[in-house]
Formats: structure tokens, sequence, C-alpha cells
């Protein structure tokens, strides 16, 4: 298109534009502070742009003067104008950036925006360049005036009221650069409001690379230094405290900090924090967890899930990336394989991070698991990605040290002889271990167990099964393999007492108990209790039973197998009644509910009270 500065033309949008607009003011953008944003960002780019010019050409109008940005509002005219120093646009220019919208691809543009959900319009898009557009959201009518950088190029003005057509003309400017002027729609005179665009360049542009002024004021708007994209060595501790209680509201002190500079294999710069708690300070503004993504230090996304995987969602802090690819309106990304390896190096510093953290400084780390290591086991029980990391910084209690958190590595230095197993207990606290039928054995041969009381427990456990060359054992398997014991504690089951008749006492639990058990067996792993419950074969594991019941989902008990211990006294007076004794089938009811509340099952309360009751008053006869 030939566009003359001499005289003014009117000239219609491609077919496809007016619809292209519709699409990209009403369905992409959903926050209508953004075009201020936009229009800024442009400003910036326009100025860098400049620069990179004068590298190479001395012949440049305004050489000496220097880049920024200038805001302008008149409540009379209800306008805003957005001024900058930069590269400046001749008529042709203009009419080739501001007159086609997307020139090589609308109708494409416009048929697969056809078969797209609005929500999934970000996915197609990322090759518009129309964020200037976005003003068409708070504005009637733009104009832009603008006059090149090119000595000989003469000022032009392009008018457009959003509708078929725009205008360029020849415009009267001395100075290099261009004006945006928006004449404001009736529902958008809040921005006229000096505090209002304050407000919007404080959240969006605070980091833009040059200053920005309001016309009358000479106080710059924007802090334009942002810390993070300086290098480590030149911020000192407090200003990261300072930045870090400014960016969160958080008065609070960060356990640690991770300030990343990386040029290869992509540009990245990142200031991440590990708040003190996980839980939002009460003046935070944070409705959502996600890393604030910058591009060009300018404010994209607020909350970016999308650069850290779910369990490191309590990470606070700012990522800034010149390589990741924007869509139309800098509200999303696509999630390209960009995406990918800067959430795979922001994944890994901070791994590498906590693991030195716990290497060098374990008192901070053990304050560090007090808040977080739920998430540590979340990512246990979610990813096979760094589970070696991850395993290493578990902490777990064990039946011995209770209170003390000790490292896998720490535990397994507690190993008997010829030990090869880790064995653990899931349980739903701490004082419900010591009468746990499943842990006297253990006890009895001083073999340390880990405990696991915590509700994600049992899903962690679901996944991780191994321990570099160990595998993982809950205690409540029914052929559990324990290290060889001693000769003494060794007899065989010949060798100790037993029920004169203990076929029959078997017989009689089985068929009182009927199928609410899948068999009988005799153990030799109880020392104190008369018995315990174990699964089945074929039955969901142990971890599977505690999962469904901590998500308090409707779950049938599966068969389980009865296993009792012969040499107890109880069992030894059971096995001597004689005929037909309604004792007996009381003691094995009760017997087996006492083993339904060891396993963490409520039986029914009512039928207990009244059997222990009974089982009072035949005690008193």
């Amino acid at each position: 298109m030939d566009v003359s500065t001499n005289e003014t033309t009117t000239n219609p949008f491609k077919a496809e534009t007016k619809q292209l607009l519709n699409i990209l003011i009403h369905s992409l953008y959903t926050d209508k502070d953004i075009f201020l944003r936009e229009l800024i960002s442009n400003a910036s780019d326009a100025i860098s742009r400049l620069n990179f010019e004068i590298l190479t050409n001395k012949e440049v109008l305004d050489a000496d003067v220097a880049g920024e940005i200038r805001i302008k509002i008149n409540k009379d005219l209800k306008t805003i104008t957005i001024q900058d120093t930069g590269i400046g646009m001749n008529s042709a220019e203009l009419a080739e950036n501001l007159g086609t919208i997307a020139h090589s691809g609308a109708k494409a543009f416009i048929e697969a925006a056809s078969n797209h959900k609005e929500g999934d319009l970000a996915n197609i898009i990322g090759q518009f360049g129309v964020g200037f557009y976005s003003a068409f959201m708070v504005a009637e009518k733009i104009e832009v005036l603008s006059r090149s950088y090119r000595l000989d190029d003469k000022a032009a003005l392009w008018i457009s009221d959003g509708g078929e057509t725009y205008q360029i003309m020849p415009g009267t400017k001395e100075n290099r650069g261009t004006e945006i002027t928006l004449y404001l729609k009736e529902d958008a005179t809040e921005y006229l409001e000096n505090y209002r665009l304050r407000q919007i360049i404080k959240r969006h542009s605070d980091y833009i690379p040059y200053p920005i002024f309001f016309e009358v004021e000479e106080e710059q708007i924007n802090r334009q230094t942002a810390i993070w994209r300086q290098q480590p060595n030149q911020v000192k501790e407090e200003e990261y405290k300072e930045f870090y209680k400014q960016f969160t509201f958080d008065f609070t002190d960060p356990i640690h900090h991770l300030h990343l500079s990386i040029d290869a294999p992509i540009q990245l710069y990142a200031l991440l924090f590990i708040p003190s708690s996980p839980e939002p300070n009460v003046f935070s503004d944070r409705k959502d967890f996600g890393l604030k993504l910058y591009a060009r230090k300018v404010l994209i996304q607020e909350f970016t899930k999308e650069l850290l995987p779910d369990y490191l969602r309590f990470i606070q802090g700012v990522v800034d990336s010149e390589d990741i690819p924007l869509n139309v309106s800098r509200e999303a990304f696509q999630s390209t394989k960009t995406i990918l390896q800067i959430k795979k190096i922001l994944t890994s510093k901070i791994l590498d991070l906590l693991t030195n953290i716990a290497k060098n400084k374990n008192d901070q780390y053990l304050i560090f698991w007090k808040e977080f290591g739920i998430f540590i086991k979340e990512g246990l029980a979610t990813t096979q990605e760094n589970e070696e990391q991850l395993l290493s910084l578990l902490r777990v209690k064990t039946i011995y040290k209770k209170e003390i958190l000790q490292t896998l590595d720490e535990y397994i230095e507690t190993f008997l002889p010829e030990q090869n197993k880790i064995y653990y207990y899931i349980s739903e606290n701490n004082s419900s271990v010591d009468q746990s039928p499943h842990l006297e054995i253990f006890k009895k041969r001083n073999i340390d167990v880990i405990l696991f009381t915590d509700p994600i427990d049992p899903f962690m456990l679901m996944r991780v099964n191994k321990y570099k060359d160990f595998d993982l054992v809950n205690v409540t398997a029914q052929d559990i393999d324990l290290p060889p014991d001693t000769e003494e504690e060794s007899k065989s089951e010949t060798d100790q007492k037993q029920p004169e008749n203990l076929p029959e006492l078997l017989t009689f639990f089985k068929t009182i108990l009927g199928d609410r058990i899948k068999a009988v067996n005799t153990t030799q792993k109880l020392v104190e209790s008369p018995a315990r419950l174990v699964d089945s074969e074929g039955s969901p594991s142990p971890e599977m039973q505690k999962a469904y019941r901590y998500l308090q989902k409707e779950f049938e008990v599966p068969q389980k197998i009865l296993e009792i211990n012969p040499q107890h006294p109880i069992m030894l007076k059971l096995s001597g009644l004689q005929g037909i004794n309604p004792l007996r089938e009381i003691i094995i009811e009760q017997l087996y509910e006492n083993c339904l509340l060891a396993e963490g099952i409520q039986p029914d309360t009512n039928t207990m009270i009244k059997r222990i009751n009974r089982l009072i008053e035949t005690a008193l006869d």
C-alpha cells in the first residue's frame, strides 16, 4: 500500500479485521487494565529498537534524546496519551503496522478460532502481535501520531474507531517517537485518575528498563531496576528480604532465597523464596499459587503454575526470560519446549538448594521440614521425576526415635547384621504405635521401624517401594521377611507350649467369625497380643486401604486372615473350655473386634459395649 504524507487517505481494513478485533478484544483480554501494560511495553520496545539502530547508524533524528515514556491525562477531553522517544514510524509503517492485523494470516486465524473454545484461543495465536488493539477495550477512538528516526521522514497521523476503516494523514510533530491518544469510553473513565494508572504501572510495568513519568511530574513512576536481573553478588541480604516483603506482603523473613542468572541453554533470570510458612500472610493478595512471569521485565502473568511442579507450589518469586514465546495478549504463553525447559531448570535448582541446606545447615532444614515436609512427600506420591533426590530430602521418625527426625541413610545405619529391608508402619498417630501387635516382634528383636503418620504417607508408599538397594516393607504384611534370629529365639513351634487342641481352637474361630475372615492361622510374630489381622493374597495393599479411609470413600474392608498367638494365655485358656460354652463365642468376637480397632477399623460400638459389659459380669461371678 502506498500512503503519502501529503494527503489524507481512508483505508479499509481487510474483510476479516473487524471480526478479528472482536475476538481479540472480547475473548482474549479478560482484564482491561492490561491495555496500559501493552502500550507501555510497545513504547519500551520502540526505544530498544532505536538504541539498536544507533549502534550502526549515526544519522538519527534527536540522537541525543534519552529514552523515556510519558503519560498525559486530559479529563476534559477524556483522553490518555502515551508518548515515547523511540524509533517512530512514517506513514507507510503506520499503515503496515497498524492498518493490517496479522496481515499474513488473519483469515486463517479466524478459521482456526471458529473451531476452538474461547479459553483455547491463546494456544493458536502466538504468531499474532496485536497487543496494541487491546486499547479498543477502553477507547472509542485511537489516534497515533508518530515521527520516524529517519531525518527525511515526516510526521504522520493514524486514526481509527475500531470500525471498518482507518485514516492516515499528515501530522505535526517536531520530535522523534510516537504519541498514542485514547479517547476513552464512558465506562472507562476510571483510567483518568492518576492513582489508577500508577496502580497498573506498579503492578505490570514497574521494571520496564526506561523511566516512566506523568507529563506534569518529574517523579519517576516505575522502579526500573529489577533486582532479579542484577548479579547475585551485587545484591545485599537485606535487599532480598526487603524485596520479598514488598512482593508478598509477608512481614516475616523468608527461610531462604535462590537467585538465578542463566545464559544457556536459555536466558533466564529468577528470584525465588522459601517463605516461613505455607499459609499466606493475612495481608497478602495471593489468591492462587504460581510464580510471577516477566518477559523483558514486563509482567506477563500473575500466577504461573506451569513453571514448577505442583509439589513446589509453596515457592514464591519471579521468573524473567526473553526466550518465552508469548501469545497475542501477553496474558498467557504456549506450553512449548522452552517452558518445559525452564520448569526443569527451576525444579533442579530448588532441589539442589534444599539438598545443600540439608547437608550443611541441618537445623535450618529441620525448620523447613516442619513447615514444608508434606510437599516433599507429595512430590514422591505424584511423580517419578527427581525421586532419588526427593527421597534424600525425606525425614522420618522411628519406634526408637519418635522425637528425632532422621534421613533414610541414618535409619539404614541402625540395621541389624544381615538386615536388608527398610521396615515401616503406617499409623494414624504416634500414640497408637505402642499398642500395635504388628510391631511386637520388631521390638523383641530390637529392629527399628519407621513410623508414618501423615495422611499423605499411604499415597507416597503406594508408589515408593525402594530406596537405593533396599526394599521398603510394611510390617503388617503376612509373610514378612525378618533378619535371621539368634538360635535361642528361633525355637520351632514344636518346642514351645501349644494348646492341646489347637486344630479345634482354630475351627472354633473360623466357625464363629464365618465370612468375616478368610482363614485362621497361627503365627510366631506376636509376643504380647493374642491375635492380629493380616491381608490375604490378592487384597488391596495396606497403603491403598489406608488411603481410601483417609479419603473417607466408601470402602468395603477385604476379608483378612486372623493370625493367633498360640502361646498367649488367652488362647491357652480358650482351648481349655470344654463343650458348648457361650463365653467362648463372646471372647472370640471381642478378640476379633480388638484386632479391627488395632487396624484403625471401627466396629459396631453399641454391640461391642454390650459384649464388654457381659464379659465384666462373667468375670465378677
